[in-house]
């Protein structure tokens, strides 16, 4: 076939998002309307989503033009740099060439600017005055507070609570730009309401969270749900990432033999890998892609395929997914970002494909190799990052171990400046490692829908 071309801009910023669902062998299997088991067409999302996203959601084309409006937001910050991590090759003593692109430098410090901004653009023109989203962290939230100030939306977040207390600065950050958050689970939802009456003191969940939200949004006509990871078209607005780093490394002329992102829901890697893994699947160049996820929440590595629900209480449609279970509450690790019980489905079904290589990795782990990295690079990551580069520095490792050369490339997700009391207990030893056992893997996926 011939190699596709992505249109770019003089100073190769993409012009359009890429859509894998374009080169998939295979389509991935249908959402599902939770009562009646059937696919679902887009009047049962319209409740949540504006109608343009909706359209990217289902949509097969491989190039979606990005809003002039949305190109010249991104360009204040993109395209994003591609550095070459020549000290941490040298610390590792490794044959390895190891790229990294950093998104820590949009205004909210991370990737996730690139849907926020497309997302508040689409819910504007429809009209929609308010968003209601759900953050872990809190990279995906300050960057939907950042993207309505600049349209003049109002948001409202609801922060998973052990992150709300893990990170005040994070908090501080969305209401500046004048977002309202609220810990999750609270009093303001019914199923807010329901989490706190069975425990009291919930530490939260991503699923629990969303549920709040999905609630707010389904019960205000003014007001819209938007998602940072997870579905179809936020994978979508991500492939800028990996866009610009294939104009970036031709630049250098070079390209990856192993393309490495951490995995939470799954926005982040399929970012920067998508656009290599449809080079791949158009038998343009090979590559091996590596999605590591925390052990403590390890969706790919331990969870099963199978259709489940999106939040805990069970208010979202049908998704086929790697997941843990709907009701999955996991431990208070660091990497608040990566704490979702499910995968994105395009993530999940290019697993089952094959084209995907999923990996675990300790939470002690990634902050020894966050740590590498930033006494090397002098950047410090977010604790979800560490993941992407723990991955990395096993590739490089292994490369050393095989005596051959190949070149990496990972994902930088964001900066760690607002995670700095998480490294302070790595350093003084407060910090744990969490395994989620086979048991509690089988008892949370007792609960999985039944689907024929």
């Amino acid at each position: 076939m011939d190699t596709v071309k992505y249109l770019l801009t003089e100073d190769r910023m993409p012009t359009s998002w890429y859509n894998i669902a374009a080169d998939l062998p295979t389509p991935a299997p249908p959402v599902l309307h939770p009562g009646t088991k059937q696919p679902i067409g887009p009047a049962d999302l319209a409740p949540l989503f504006p109608m343009a996203l909706i359209l990217q959601e289902v949509s097969t084309e491989r190039a979606i033009a990005i809003p002039e409006e949305v190109q010249a937001i991104y360009r204040q910050w993109r395209p994003t740099p591609l550095y070459r991590a020549r000290r941490l090759e040298r610390a590792l003593d490794t044959p390895a060439k190891i790229y990294y692109k950093y998104e820590g430098v949009s205004p909210a410090g991370s990737h996730k600017p690139n849907t926020a901004v497309a997302q508040a653009y689409y819910n504007k023109q429809e009209g929609v005055k308010r968003i209601v989203t759900e953050t872990g962290a809190g990279q995906w939230g300050s960057s939907l507070a950042f993207a309505g100030a600049l349209f003049g939306l109002e948001i409202k977040v609801y922060m998973v609570r052990v992150s709300y207390e893990q990170k005040p600065y994070r908090r501080a950050l969305m209401e500046a730009y004048g977002a309202t958050v609220t810990a999750s689970p609270s009093e303001e939802t019914a199923s807010g309401r329901a989490i706190l009456a069975e425990h009291p003191d919930s530490t939260g969940s991503l699923g629990i969270a969303i549920s709040e939200a999905v609630e707010v949004a389904a019960q205000n006509d003014d007001t819209k749900y938007a998602l940072g990871s997870v579905l179809n078209h936020v994978l979508l607005h991500q492939t800028v990432i990996g866009q610009e780093a294939l104009a970036q490394l031709e630049m250098a002329g070079d390209y990856p033999d192993v393309v490495v992102g951490c995995t939470g829901g799954g926005s982040n890697f399929a970012g920067i890998a998508f656009p290599f893994i449809g080079a791949k699947l158009r038998g343009e160049r090979d590559v091996r892609a590596v999605a590591v996820e925390p052990a403590a929440c390890p969706s790919l590595t331990k969870g099963r395929y199978a259709y489940d629900f999106g939040d805990t209480a069970h208010l979202t449609p049908l998704v086929k997914m790697h997941t843990l279970g709907s009701t999955f509450v996991p431990s208070g690790f660091h990497a608040g970002g990566l704490r979702y019980h499910g995968m994105a489905p395009l993530v999940s079904h290019l697993v089952q494909l094959g084209l995907i290589e999923p990996t675990a990795y300790q939470q002690l782990d990634t902050f020894a190799a966050g740590l590498q990295f930033a006494r090397t690079e002098g950047i410090m990551p977010a604790p979800e990052a560490n993941h992407a580069i723990a991955g990395a520095i096993h590739e490089a490792l292994r490369c050393k171990e095989e005596g051959v050369s190949r070149t990496i490339l990972f994902n930088l997700c964001g900066h760690g400046h607002f995670d700095m009391q998480a490294y302070t207990d790595y350093l003084a030893g407060k910090l744990r490692d969490f395994e989620y056992s086979d048991a509690e893997v089988a008892m949370a996926l007792a609960g999985l829908p039944s689907v024929g």
